[in-house]
Parts: structure tokens; C-alpha cells; sequence
């Protein structure tokens, strides 16, 4: 099956990749409730009709509202639900519990990591997942720990007096030490609690695996990790690439 969009349903935005030359060639990320905008995007974008969507998501509920916005417009959808679906070995108790995100970007990875070498993918967003694949290519699971926004919201919401504060790093750069007040001692927290965890699971991979590793990173947040992590390769578009690299391999 040759996808024309494919979607991303996250838990802070949608994102559309439109697809053309065997890749994703262009994308947006959009409300997650905004079904204006979705008919806004489309129209921008001269979308035909019919068209052949693929979805996958973490969201379930605002996955089923995308799917059936899609079906009004006349569209085919298709939907990615789980490990069964997807070209890729799980090596995990419960393959259709790992997220599908998680899974996704495993598939993407495969398509770049050289061969018989192990490959990591960082996907920095709500929560972080660092997930490890062995030298054959399959997922055999990882860490899972939370994003900068919400570590900021539990400080906020756990404690009596800390303030709520936007995640750290806009344009890039990373929250100086020391913070000398509590906003920027907030923020750098938050980023190097993140920053630290993920290279120490990473130091960890590579003891694991006794050999190098191939290193990906996408998310929102992704190229502010990767300011501190220059062995690794940001791909933004690594999600919706896992999802239209699995559905053309569907039979």
C-alpha cells in the first residue's frame, strides 16, 4: 500500500507527513483537537480526495476522532495498532503493549543502521524513550523516563511554592549551572536530570552490547539533547518514516 499522508497522534500535537518519492517529503504538526486546522492543512496542501491515509498513535481517543474525520472526507484509512502490524521482530514479553511510537521509530532506524550493528533511538517528547536495538535489528525494549514538561508540571503541582516554568533550551541552548534563581535552577534541573539519564542508559547500551552503536534522536525535544550528544543522528521526520516505511511493507 502506497500511503499519500501519514499521521503521527501524539499527546500534545498531530503530525501529518505528506508523502511523495518514497519518503516523507514534507510535514506539519498540528492540534490534536483542531479539526479546523486539519481542514485548513488539507486545503493548504491541495489534498485530494480520495486519498489513502495511514494513522498510528499513542492517543487512542483523538486517533478514532482523526479516523473518522479522514472517512468523512471519502479518504481510506488505514490504522497501525501494534507490533503485529509492523516489519519488525519485538523481542519483549508483550510486543502489542510496547507503544507503537516506540515501535515506529524502530522500524525507521532499520532502514539506516548499518548492518550487524546496534542501534539506540532517543524519542524526546512528553516522555523520553531510549530503546535498544540488537545487531539483527529487533527491538528489545528499553527506558522510559519523563520529558522536560513534565517534570516542570510535577514540580509545579507537588510542591507548595515552585512555579510552573516552560521547559529549557528555547533556540537551542542549554540552561547554564549554577541556576542563581529558582526559574533557571528549575530548568536546569529538569534538563540534566534528562540530559544525565539518557547518557547514562546509553553508556549502559554500550557496556551491554560490547561493540559501537548507532545513535538516533528525534522528539521536540530532541535537538536540545543532541547539543549534548553529538555522536547522534536527529531525524524529526523518524516516526512518520517508521509509519510509511511499515505500511508499503504490508503485503
Amino acid at each position: 500500500m502506497t500511503p499519500g499522508v501519514v499521521v503521527d497522534v501524539g499527546n500534545t500535537a498531530i503530525k501529518w507527513g505528506r508523502c511523495a518519492d518514497g519518503r516523507v517529503s514534507e510535514t506539519c504538526s498540528l492540534s490534536p483537537d483542531g479539526l479546523n486546522a486539519w481542514r485548513g492543512q488539507a486545503h493548504q496542501w491541495q489534498l485530494p480526495s480520495p486519498l489513502v491515509w495511514v494513522i498510528a498513535g499513542v492517543h487512542p481517543q483523538r486517533r478514532h476522532a482523526f479516523e473518522s474525520y479522514a472517512r468523512l472526507r471519502g479518504d481510506t484509512v488505514h490504522v497501525l495498532t501494534g507490533a503485529s502490524s509492523l516489519p519488525l521482530r519485538v523481542l519483549v514479553d508483550k510486543p502489542d503493549h510496547a507503544g507503537i511510537d516506540r515501535l515506529l521509530d524502530a522500524v525507521a532506524a532499520n532502514s539506516r543502521r548499518p548492518a550487524g550493528v546496534p542501534a539506540v533511538v532517543i524519542d524526546a517528547g512528553s516522555a523520553v524513550t531510549v530503546d535498544l536495538l540488537d545487531e539483527t535489528g529487533a527491538f528489545t525494549g528499553g527506558a522510559i523516563l519523563p520529558g522536560l514538561r513534565l517534570m516542570a508540571k510535577a514540580l509545579h503541582d507537588y510542591t507548595a511554592l515552585l512555579p510552573l516554568v516552560e521547559p529549557p533550551g528555547k533556540g537551542g541552548a542549554t540552561p547554564p549551572l549554577p541556576g542563581t534563581a529558582t526559574i533557571p535552577a528549575i530548568e536546569a534541573g529538569i534538563f540534566w536530570a534528562v540530559a544525565g539519564g539518557v547518557e547514562a542508559i546509553l553508556r549502559e547500551y554500550r557496556i551491554h552490547c560490547g561493540s559501537p552503536i548507532e545513535v538516533f534522536v528525534t522528539g521536540g525535544d530532541g535537538p536540545l539533547l543532541q547539543s549534548i550528544l553529538p555522536e547522534t543522528r536527529f531525524w524529526p521526520e523518524m516516526t512518520l518514516e517508521g509509519i510509511r516505511l511499515s505500511v508499503e511493507a504490508l503485503p
